[in-house]
C-alpha cells in the first residue's frame, strides 16, 4: 500500500522566503565582514605607511632642474649644457585659457577633491569593467606626486603610495602651489620640461601668447608626449586636441562657437632651436668644464647663469680673422675627401635617417653639410639638412668620384660632404683646412679674457689650441730672456757679437750644435735693441751664456712659465721649450702693464635660477693686488724696444694699423713648424698662434711676420677702434741719454757714458763700441736726443713679490 504526502504550497513559499532571507544574510554578513576586514587592513596599512612617505621638502622648497646657461659680456647666449629645457614660470604669469585646458585635460574636479578623484575613480572602475573606454584616473596632485617621488610602474603598491602621497601634499600646499609645480615640471616632449618651455620648443613664442587651439595642443601632451607630438604625430595630436575642447565646452569654459574656431585653426608648429653664437663655443666649453670641475653633474641642473668676459662682437671678428688665414692658406690643396661615410643601403627610411644625421652636424664657416644620395657618370645628387636633394658640382673633388682608392673617403652614396653655394645658386664641394689655429686677447691690466679662438671649428674637433697645445713659442719666447739680462745688468745698449757659433756636446747626439739665424747673415756687435729688432738667434744665445741658465730659469717663472717646460739648455734661447698661447699672452702682459702678474680668466659672474649673484670674480689688477714680478723700468725698456721690432723689425705689418703705441715679437719654429706673433699696447695683449696639429712644416709662407701677424692686424684693428694712441708712461728711475734708456743707477759711477756695456765673455768678444756708436744703433725714443732726463727711482720688486704672481680670486658668496 502505498503512501502519499500532500504538498502544502503555501507552506512552500514560505519555507523558500526565509531560505533566501537567511542566504542574503549570511551573504551580507560576510560581505560587511570582509568589508570591514578590508577597511581594517586598510587602516593598518595607512598607519603603517603614511609616516614612512618621503619628505614633502622636495616639493614644499622646489628647485626646479634648469640647463647652464653661458652669456658673453654684452648679454649674448654662447653656451647652454643639460639635458631638461625649462623656463620656471608662477602659476599667475600662466594664461588662464592654458590652466583651463590643462584642467579639463587632466583634472576637471581639481579644486574639489581632497588629491584623489574618487568620482573619477568609480567611473574609471566601471568603464573599465564594462568594456567601455579604458581610462586611469590620476589627478594632477597624483602626477605631482608620481613625478617628484614615485615611478610609473603599474602596481597596486605604487597607487597606494601615490595615494596617500597625494593626500599628503594636499595638506601641505596650496592648489595653485600644486599647480604651479605640474606645470613647470611635467615632461611635454622634445626635451621640454614644463609648458613655458613647451611653448617656445612648438611653436616658438612666450607661453602668455598661446591661442585656445595652441593651449589645447600642449594640454594633450602630458598623457602621452610622443603619441600625441603634434610634429611627429599631428593626426592624433587634433584628435586629442578635439577631446579637450569638447570637456572644455562641457565645463563651460568656452563656447561651442570657440571650439569650432579652435579646431579650426591652421597652427604653424616650428622645431625651436635657441640661438646659440658659434664664435665662442670654446669660451663656453672652457667655463662648462670650470664649473663641472666645481659642481659636478650638478652645474647642468642648477640654473646657473655665467657671464663671461669676451665680447661677441670681438669673438666674431677674431674668428673670422683667424679662418680667413686658414683657409686661404689651404686653398690650391688637393681634396683630401668626405668625412664620414653612412651606409644607405641598410637604411629603412632613407630621407628620415638622412635628416636626423644632418641634424647634429653645424654649418661652419659657410660649408653646409650633406649626404651623396647617389653618385655616378650622369652627376652626383646629394640630400642637404632642409630635406632637400639637389645636383652639384665636384669642381676640385672630381678624382674622389668613387675613388675606391680612397676607401670611406672617397665621394660615393652614403659620403657624407661639405657644400659651398656658388653665385648662381648652385652648389660646389668644399672642405675645412687641415691647418690650426688660435687667437687668445687680454686686459693687460686685469687678465680677462676679451676674445678666444681655440681652432678653426669646435664641432669637428673640441680641443682649444689657445689654452691646450704646448706649441714651441720660438723667437716670441726671446723677450724673457732679454728681460732677465736687463735684471742681470746689461741695457738695451749692451753690444753683443752676431756671429755663428759652434758649441761641442750641445747638439743631438753629443756632437757640435751649430745654431743659425733665420735669414743666414750676421751683424757683428749690435746693440741688445737692434739683436731684438732682427730677432738675431746669435745673441739670444749669448745673452743666456752670459746670465747663466739656471737663472733663466728661475727668471722665466716670474712671468708664469714652469721651468720644467724649458729644459736647461742654451736653446731654451730661441724658444724650444713649450708654452700656449695663453700662458704667452699671460707673460707679455707683464711687459705691457709695467711689471705685475695677472692671470687669466673667463668667468666674471655667476647668478643663479632666481638671478641671486651667487659668484664675482676678483682679479689681480696690475698697480693694485696684482704682485710685482719685474722692476717697472725693465716693463718699459722691453716695450720700447719691441716696438722697435713693429717699427723697423720682423713685424712691420702691424704699422698698418697706424698706431704709436703698438709692440710686438713675430716667432717662428724650425722648418716654419710653427708660427706666432704676440703684440700689445698698454691696454691689451692679443697672442696668435698657427701650426698644424701634427706638427708638420707649413713652408715658405709659414713665418709668424706673414701668416700668424695678418690675423692679429685684422682682430686689433677691430678691437682698438675708438681709442686713442696712448704709450706707456716713463716710470721712475729711468735716465735718457741719446734716445735710449738706462736705470739711473747703472749711470752713477760715470754720468757721461754714452752706453753701458758691462756685458763681457763669450759675447762680447774682445771688441768694445766705439764712442760714437750710439749714432749707428737704433732709437727707442728720439724725442729727447741729446737730453738727460733724470726722474727720481722707485723700489724695486723684493724676494717677496717677485714669483709667478697669485690667482684671480672668485669670491663664492655660497
Amino acid at each position: 500500500m502505498y503512501h502519499f504526502t500532500l504538498f502544502n504550497a503555501s507552506n512552500g513559499k514560505i519555507y523558500y522566503s526565509a531560505m533566501i532571507k537567511k542566504i542574503i544574510t549570511i551573504f551580507l554578513g560576510l560581505f560587511l565582514g570582509l568589508a570591514l576586514f578590508a577597511i581594517g587592513l586598510l587602516a593598518i596599512a595607512v598607519l603603517v605607511t603614511y609616516p614612512k612617505l618621503p619628505s614633502l621638502d622636495t616639493v614644499q622648497h622646489y628647485q626646479p632642474r634648469m640647463p647652464l646657461t653661458i652669456y658673453s659680456s654684452d648679454g649674448k647666449l654662447i653656451g647652454l649644457y643639460g639635458e631638461e629645457r625649462r623656463a620656471f614660470t608662477k602659476i599667475e604669469d600662466f594664461p588662464k585659457v592654458l590652466k583651463d585646458a590643462v584642467l579639463a585635460a587632466e583634472d576637471k574636479r581639481f579644486y574639489n577633491h581632497w588629491g584623489v578623484d574618487v568620482i573619477g575613480v568609480g567611473r574609471a572602475v566601471i568603464s573599465n569593467m564594462t568594456g567601455g573606454v579604458r581610462s586611469g584616473a590620476s589627478t594632477i596632485t597624483q602626477q605631482v606626486a608620481r613625478n617628484f617621488f614615485l615611478t610609473n610602474e603599474q602596481t597596486f603598491t605604487r597607487k597606494f603610495n601615490e595615494a596617500l602621497l597625494a593626500y599628503k601634499i594636499e595638506q601641505s600646499l596650496t592648489k595653485d602651489q600644486i599647480l604651479e609645480l605640474y606645470f613647470n615640471q611635467i615632461y611635454l616632449g622634445q626635451r621640454a620640461y614644463g609648458f613655458a618651455a613647451a611653448s617656445q620648443i612648438y611653436f616658438n613664442k612666450p607661453v602668455q601668447k598661446l591661442t585656445l587651439a595652441e593651449a589645447t595642443i600642449l594640454a594633450g601632451l602630458p598623457k602621452a608626449p610622443s603619441t600625441f607630438n603634434p610634429i611627429v604625430n599631428p593626426e592624433r595630436a587634433k584628435l586629442r586636441q578635439e577631446y579637450i575642447l569638447n570637456n572644455m565646452v562641457e565645463e563651460k569654459m568656452i563656447t561651442p562657437g570657440e571650439r569650432t574656431q579652435a579646431l579650426n585653426e591652421n597652427l604653424h608648429y616650428e622645431r625651436y632651436v635657441q640661438q646659440i653664437d658659434q664664435s665662442a663655443l670654446y669660451v663656453a666649453e672652457m667655463v662648462r668644464q670650470e664649473l663641472y670641475e666645481k659642481y659636478g653633474e650638478s652645474a647642468y641642473t642648477q640654473g646657473f647663469k655665467v657671464y663671461t668676459t669676451v665680447n661677441t662682437e670681438n669673438q666674431k671678428v677674431a674668428t673670422e680673422a683667424l679662418r680667413r688665414t686658414l683657409r686661404g692658406f689651404d686653398r690650391g690643396s688637393s681634396y683630401r675627401g668626405a668625412e664620414h661615410y653612412i651606409d644607405l643601403d641598410k637604411s629603412e627610411n632613407e630621407e628620415e635617417d638622412i635628416n636626423d644625421y644632418l641634424s647634429k652636424l653645424y654649418a661652419v664657416d659657410g660649408m653646409v653639410p650633406a649626404v651623396v644620395t647617389s653618385a655616378g657618370k650622369k652627376g652626383v645628387q646629394v640630400q642637404l639638412p632642409n630635406g632637400k636633394r639637389t645636383n652639384i658640382n665636384l669642381g676640385f673633388a672630381a678624382r674622389a668620384l668613387n675613388n675606391t682608392k680612397m676607401g670611406d673617403a672617397q665621394i660615393r652614396r652614403g659620403a657624407v660632404i661639405r657644400l659651398s653655394k656658388l653665385k648662381n645658386g648652385g652648389w660646389t664641394v668644399v672642405q675645412e683646412p687641415l691647418l690650426q689655429g688660435a687667437l687668445v686677447s687680454l686686459e693687460a691690466k686685469t687678465g680677462a679674457i676679451r676674445a678666444l679662438v681655440g681652432g678653426y671649428d669646435f664641432h669637428s674637433k673640441s680641443f682649444n689650441r689657445a689654452t691646450q697645445a704646448q706649441r714651441q713659442p720660438g723667437s716670441t719666447f726671446k723677450p724673457f730672456i732679454y728681460s732677465a739680462a736687463l735684471a742681470k745688468g746689461m741695457t738695451a745698449a749692451t753690444v753683443i757679437n752676431d756671429a755663428p757659433l759652434s758649441l761641442p756636446g750641445h747638439g743631438t747626439g753629443g756632437r757640435p750644435w751649430q745654431p743659425k739665424n733665420a735669414d743666414g747673415t750676421y751683424s757683428g756687435f749690435i746693440t741688445l735693441r737692434q739683436a731684438l729688432t732682427k730677432s738675431k738667434n746669435m745673441v739670444s744665445i749669448r745673452i743666456l751664456m752670459s746670465i747663466g741658465i739656471p737663472y733663466a730659469q728661475q727668471y722665466i717663472q716670474r712671468f708664469g712659465f714652469n721651468a720644467a717646460d724649458h729644459p736647461a739648455g742654451l736653446s731654451m734661447s730661441l724658444g724650444t721649450g713649450l708654452a700656449t698661447p695663453l700662458q704667452v699672452a699671460e707673460g707679455y702682459a707683464v711687459f705691457a702693464n709695467g711689471g705685475y702678474k695677472v692671470s687669466s680668466f673667463v668667468i666674471d659672474k655667476i647668478y643663479d635660477s632666481n638671478n641671486n649673484l651667487r659668484a664675482q670674480m676678483k682679479p689681480l689688477v696690475a698697480g693694485e693686488t696684482a704682485p710685482q714680478v719685474i722692476d717697472p723700468r725693465n716693463a718699459y725698456i722691453m716695450y720700447k724696444m719691441m716696438q722697435d721690432v713693429v717699427r723697423r723689425g720682423t713685424a712691420t705689418r702691424a704699422n698698418a694699423l697706424g698706431r704709436s703705441d703698438i709692440a710686438g715679437k713675430t716667432g717662428t719654429t724650425n722648418d716654419n713648424k710653427d708660427a706666432w706673433f704676440v703684440g700689445f699696447n698698454p691696454e691689451i695683449v692679443t697672442a696668435v698662434y698657427i701650426g698644424f696639429d701634427k706638427p708638420t712644416s707649413m713652408g715658405r709662407a709659414g713665418y709668424g711676420g706673414t701668416i700668424a701677424l695678418p690675423v692679429w692686424v685684422s682682430y686689433m684693428r677691430f678691437a682698438l677702434k675708438g681709442t686713442p694712441s696712448k704709450g706707456m708712461a716713463v716710470p721712475s728711475g729711468l735716465v735718457n741719454r741719446g734716445g735710449e734708456y738706462f736705470l739711473k743707477e747703472q749711470q752713477s759711477t760715470n754720468p757721461k757714458l754714452a752706453l753701458d756695456n758691462r756685458a763681457s765673455g763669450p759675447i762680447t768678444s774682445q771688441r768694445r763700441p766705439s764712442g760714437n756708436a750710439s749714432k749707428s744703433r737704433t732709437p727707442g725714443n728720439t724725442s729727447n736726443s741729446g737730453q738727460e732726463t733724470v726722474v727720481e727711482p722707485i723700489n724695486r720688486p723684493t724676494p717677496e713679490n717677485s714669483g709667478r704672481g697669485g690667482n684671480n680670486n672668485l669670491d663664492a658668496l655660497f
